[in-house]
């Protein structure tokens, strides 16, 4: 066996080892795609095993993320800081090494994943965001911004809707600097793709604009070399087709049963005796172990020659230089001069206002870039003035998703996770069913997306019920670690957009009216706190109305002149819920429980803060199609209606 050969087989028993110790993981894919991890580690992927975040790094995701025991396998043999240990807390509490991989709690890792299909759409975003800062920042004599995206996929990845959405756009792109290794052994959990996954998949992406390769044997490391050599070339994304079996070398070979257990004791001491090595669990040879560090420095001298050129940029094009730094460190700033809070005085919808302040706000901020799924004109995001991006003109501004909202979720994830861009998801908030995968993943990797939803009630009127988000909101909310925002009016709007481009951390929804909405005399700027009072009682304090979005205005009119009721604007729970005790107590006190909410969409969640005692006036069934304010008034969203109620309660 040569050197090569036994690097390989110390990958693939090294991963059926973590999976083996703690007796749950996927040993079928690290057994078959051990090979092709191997040559693209050792050959291809420039990164830097002692600066891991160097900013023109390849970047690689494990989109197949339950292969989670032969990334760890790898990043130990090349020295990307974790330890034998921490292979063997494979998927313990606290571990390095946890299930799925996970971006910022695992050195290396790209983005996690887990989610099938996630991975690869995030890839499309990593490359994106590669071509944008390329044509920002690189001249013709030097170029700062030059890597490769890798992805590793598998066959359910492949059959996952939001993978064709993503690479129908990558081909479309002509993301060339995309390379995927497609790990195709034909097995699902429930048995061979046959039953559910039988089209051709190279002529699948070749109509989807991308060039093909296939090699015939996954174990031949000088044609997977050779594949990844030939993709590089291409002047699109490329798709390399690698046959392999899954549990190759085990029992267990080309079996479903090979996928999401541990072998077991007798079968891995057969499979090590298949790969001619030693019965000894986390097995290293001498010979691998100098043979894999002999990889990491040839991969630092590959490293050096290309900080050599960063190194070159920075003596030359010292401004520039600064200025790519600093896009990828996300400092906060204040985006918009106090004046620009009181400026808008007349009837305007929320989402008119808001792409105002985005186009204020990109302006003097070039490396804001995102996009709408195919409805920028009606949710107001474009950039005024700027262009498309596309394969003829990198420096456009404005990202057509087309009709993708999955897949547009995710590629601005992973355009994030690039670095050194600030980039926003549009789309009407009734289709953030569509996103939500990806706007969880969102708030696991601690991401600061920006998601503006428009026609956010039954106020979008004749579309329709199918237009008309009534549940939405209360996913969104129910979502951990992100931040809901509905504004009531064009000062809440702009300290909305002023919050969510300014989070370090956090993914913000905006959720923004179709219909115009006055202007409110007592509206604030200081929406961070969550809910604030814009309407003090008269005498003692007997009601609390709280309200959101468009029907705040409407809470107002309500309760105009009515002794003894405050009304409070809630523009985000989240944001509310995270303050003091005693401020919470000073806004909405504990003692006053006859407490009303009005939001024209569900009621799931509001029982929180109005009690069991409350009254929450809300919608809990589908909308209907009709004239907005007819719809309005048909669900009982009317002065005088609402008026009645308070004063009935």
């Amino acid at each position: 066996m040569n050197i090569e050969n036994k690097a390989v087989n110390t990958l693939r028993m090294l991963s059926v080892d973590q999976i083996e110790n703690a007796n749950s993981g996927h040993p079928g894919l690290p057994l078959g795609a051990a090979p092709m991890a191997y040559a693209l580690f050792k050959n291809h992927l420039v990164r830097d095993s002692k600066d891991l975040n160097w900013k023109n790094r390849d970047r690689f995701v494990l989109s197949a993320g339950h292969g989670s025991a032969l990334l760890y396998s790898l990043f130990y043999l090349f020295d990307y800081g974790l330890t034998l240990d921490d292979l063997k807390n494979f998927r313990q509490l606290d571990s390095k090494t946890p299930g799925h991989p996970e971006y910022g709690h695992t050195r290396g890792v790209e983005a996690t994943t887990g989610p099938l299909g996630q991975g690869i759409a995030m890839a499309v975003g990593m490359a994106i965001a590669e071509e944008k800062l390329a044509a920002l920042y690189n001249k013709d004599d030097l170029k700062l911004v030059d890597h490769y995206t890798y992805a590793l996929v598998g066959d359910g990845c492949l059959m996952e809707g939001i993978s064709n959405e993503a690479s129908s756009l990558a081909g479309t792109l002509k993301l060339d600097k995309l390379i995927v290794l497609y790990d195709s052994n034909k097995i699902s959990i429930e048995g061979s793709t046959d039953l559910a996954f039988s089209e051709n998949v190279c002529d699948r992406y070749k109509a989807l604009g991308w060039d093909t390769f296939v090699v015939h044997d996954g174990n031949d490391l000088d044609e997977i070399n050779a594949k990844i050599e030939e993709a590089k070339k291409s002047d699109k994304p490329a798709l390399i087709e690698v046959k392999t079996k899954i549990g190759y070398g085990s029992p267990r070979e080309d079996s479903a049963k090979a996928h999401g257990e541990p072998l077991g004791k007798e079968d891995r001491k057969s499979t090590r005796e298949f790969f001619g090595l030693p019965d000894e669990d986390f097995y290293v040879a001498e010979d691998v172990k100098a043979h894999f560090q002999k990889i990491v420095e040839e991969n630092t001298a590959r490293v050096n020659e290309k900080k050599k050129i960063e190194e070159e940029y920075a003596k030359k094009y010292p401004k520039e230089y600064e200025d790519y730094l600093a896009a990828f460190n996300l400092e906060k700033k204040e985006l918009l001069e106090d004046s620009y809070y009181d400026s808008f005085d007349k009837d305007m919808a929320t989402r008119a206002i808001s792409g105002e302040v985005l186009n204020k706000i990109a302006k003097d901020n070039i490396h804001i870039f995102g996009g709408s799924a195919d409805l920028g004109p009606s949710n107001k995001t474009m950039l005024k003035g700027e262009e498309y991006f596309s394969a003829d003109n990198r420096l456009g501004r404005n990202i057509t998703f087309g009709v993708r909202e999955n897949a547009m979720g995710a590629i601005t994830n992973g355009i994030l996770l690039h670095g050194g861009l600030r980039t926003y998801a549009s789309t009407f908030l009734v289709f953030s069913d569509y996103l939500k995968p990806t706007i969880r993943l969102a708030a696991l990797m601690n991401l600061p997306n920006v998601y503006i939803f428009t026609h956010d009630s039954i106020g979008v009127g004749e579309d329709g019920p199918t237009h008309q988000p009534i549940e939405h909101l209360a996913m969104l909310r129910s979502i951990p670690g992100i931040v809901v925002i509905r504004p009531a009016d064009g000062r809440e709007t702009v300290a909305s957009l002023n919050l969510a481009f300014n989070s370090k951390n956090t993914p913000f929804v905006l959720a923004l009216s179709r219909q115009n909405l006055p202007q409110l005399e007592n509206s604030s700027r200081d929406i961070y706190r969550g809910a604030y009072i814009i309407k003090k009682e008269e005498g003692e304090l007997e009601k609390i109305v709280i309200a959101t979005g468009s029907e705040v205005s409407l809470a107002l009119e309500a309760a105009e002149g009515l002794k003894g009721v405050r009304v409070v604007s809630m523009p985000s729970m989240e944001m509310f819920d995270a303050q003091s005790s005693d401020y919470k107590e000073e806004i909405l006190p504990s003692n006053i429980t006859k407490r009303i909410s009005l939001e024209a969409l569900s009621s799931f969640g509001w029982h929180k803060y109005i009690g069991i005692k409350g009254m929450a006036i809300s919608i809990d069934t589908f909308g209907a199609s009709g004239k907005g304010a007819e719809v309005f008034e048909r669900f009982g969203f009317t002065k005088e209606n609402i008026r009645r109620k308070i004063q009935e309660f």
